[in-house]
């Protein structure tokens, strides 16, 4: 059950949506102003970790073998 993000192109407003099956509405309304002109944005939850923890010295490693 995925949370997919949305932009409104009539109010530039950021939503969230919880998709609970595949039979919900394809097509969702901004929260907003109830256009349903929406695009889906870039998720930044599905931005690689292993990139950013390596720019802020993050390591995985324990240090116990």
């Amino acid at each position: 059950m995925p949370i997919y993000e949305y932009r409104c192109e009539e109010c530039d407003a950021d939503f969230e949506l919880f998709i609970r099956s595949l039979s919900q509405p394809a097509h969702p309304t901004c929260p907003e102003c109830g256009s349903h002109r929406v695009k889906r944005a870039i998720s930044l939850f599905g931005v690689g970790k292993s990139s950013a923890n390596s720019t802020l010295g993050v390591s995985c490693d324990t240090g116990s073998t």
